[in-house]
């Protein structure tokens, strides 16, 4: 969450529960990402740096996050996606972290998708916690590689990511994945998340594959009933997805 939502006129938070709200976008996005069978899907929804807002617009978030967590968390394992935490669980309220671990366990064993959701998150804490584990452990310097040093990150075990997509307009990555999108490609759009639906995500996803390479294309056409949608070819199998935006949609006066 950066920059892209919207905060209400006053102080306090609401829900957007509406077709276009930000919930009903993630349900889109993600149901658009499984028809196009990609695996891995990392969403930024609350940053280190979002400790600096005013502590009752926080304390709002964190509740309504740990309430859509559980509910969402049900709907996700009934379509078999997974989810993963990245960040530091343990400065998290604690009604957070346990519908974060309930979550968790629910779907470790569901594998049409990992959705890994970035709370309490930044690229450049994750490395230096990584950093200082490896100091830690003492490992000898010529023995630190890339390999060594990606498995002490957050997302140790999850490939780097392809296509970073960010909304709102906002061009800059906003400390997300730093290390992971060394050489993604990037999409950036003025498309607010609220409104980020199944034709906007096709948009990305098309700029996505005209970029691509040959050695890195891969077919694998998205059934759809739409006449008009345009069929698209991405990396199905490996393809992970990272999308800078809010978990849950505000609004700014």
């Amino acid at each position: 969450m950066d920059g892209n939502g919207r905060w209400a006129e006053r102080r306090g938070l609401r829900r957007l529960d509406g077709h276009r709200g930000g919930v009903e976008s993630l349900r889109s996005v993600i149901t658009c990402l499984k028809g196009y069978r990609v695996k891995y899907v990392t969403l930024y929804a609350f940053s280190t740096e979002n400790w600096g807002r005013p502590a009752d617009e926080v304390a709002g978030l964190f509740h309504l996050l740990e309430e859509r967590i559980d509910k969402e968390a049900l709907e996700l394992h009934r379509e078999n996606i997974s989810i993963r935490h990245l960040g530091r669980l343990e400065k998290l309220p604690l009604p957070l972290q346990q519908a974060l671990n309930r979550a968790v366990k629910l779907t470790k064993n569901d594998t049409a998708m990992t959705l890994s959701v970035a709370i309490n998150y930044g690229g450049r804490a994750d490395i230096l916690d990584a950093v200082r584990q490896i100091i830690a452990k003492g490992v000898p310097p010529q023995n630190i590689d890339e390999e060594l040093f990606s498995s002490h990150l957050c997302t140790a075990g999850l490939p780097n990511v392809d296509l970073l997509i960010r909304t709102g307009g906002e061009l800059r990555l906003s400390n997300f994945l730093l290390w992971e999108v060394a050489y993604s490609e990037c999409y950036f759009t003025k498309v607010l998340w609220p409104d980020f639906d199944e034709r906007e995500l096709e948009k990305a996803i098309i700029a996505y594959s005209q970029r691509q390479k040959c050695s890195v294309y891969v077919e694998a056409k998205r059934q759809s009933t739409d006449a008009s949608a345009t069929s698209v070819t991405v990396n199905s199998r490996h393809t992970k997805v990272g999308l800078i935006a809010p978990a849950l949609s505000l609004e700014r006066g």
